[in-house]
């Protein structure tokens, strides 16, 4: 037995497993067109455009990569230098002050006030 939902009785009544399947009495439908194209320009394959074009800058990767593999001692995020050591003290800064300033928040959160 199958069962459907009756919007004007609020329950559940017999039904035959047409309507069971489709609901409210939508049924499927099967389009015979095509859709329309989205898109309709042509796309260009990645082997059709000539290396050469695609990119004209040098490559940097085998200099980065003799940077980064040199044992100096130095972590990873220390290797280039001075803008690197700025950026990493102004972010440790930062933490250590958002840490301070939470710690701070949270302390004057938790004392009660004075009630005149």
């Amino acid at each position: 037995m199958y069962y459907k939902f009756n919007g004007f009785t609020q329950r559940l009544v017999g039904a035959a497993a047409s309507a069971a399947y489709n609901p409210q009495g939508l049924k499927p439908i099967v389009s015979t067109e095509s859709p329309a194209l989205i898109f309709g320009t042509t796309t260009k394959l990645a082997s059709d455009i000539p290396a050469t074009d695609s990119f004209l800058g040098k490559n940097k990767v085998p200099d980065l990569q003799k940077l980064f593999q040199k044992a100096d001692g130095l972590p990873v995020h220390l290797k280039r230098g001075v803008p690197d050591k700025l950026l990493y003290r102004t972010t440790m800064a930062l933490t250590i002050g958002g840490t301070i300033y939470c710690l701070v928040a949270l302390y004057m959160a938790s004392q009660p006030r004075n009630q005149k």
